[in-house]
């Protein structure tokens, strides 16, 4: 009880919204890293990926902390940050169809 009133406070779309744009690249930038290391820089290998069917998977495949994001966020009733995260995480989503 004394947690969700805590957390009321910080319930802003705004909160989920920000991180719901930023998580997906983080995550990118890490799983190519860490799977597919080369001394290509993030924004090179983005680009080589681009015109392909692998870039489409790439975008859904950040997508998925994002709806982790908003389970958890939607479980403890902070419904204004779990649409900010969600809504942060369309554009991501939305370009993954048009690629694929």
């Amino acid at each position: 009880m004394f947690i969700q009133k805590k957390m009321a406070r910080f319930n802003k779309f705004i909160y989920g919204f920000l991180p719901g744009l930023l998580l997906p690249i983080l995550f990118m930038w890490v799983y190519l890293n860490r799977f597919y290391p080369s001394d290509l820089t993030f924004f090179e290998e983005l680009k080589q990926l681009y015109p392909g069917l692998l870039f489409g998977k790439l975008l859904l495949l950040s997508i998925m902390p994002n709806l982790l994001m908003v389970f958890i966020f939607y479980k403890s009733d902070s419904f204004k940050i779990a649409t900010g995260t969600l809504l942060g995480g369309m554009p991501y989503f939305i370009g993954s169809i048009f690629m694929l």
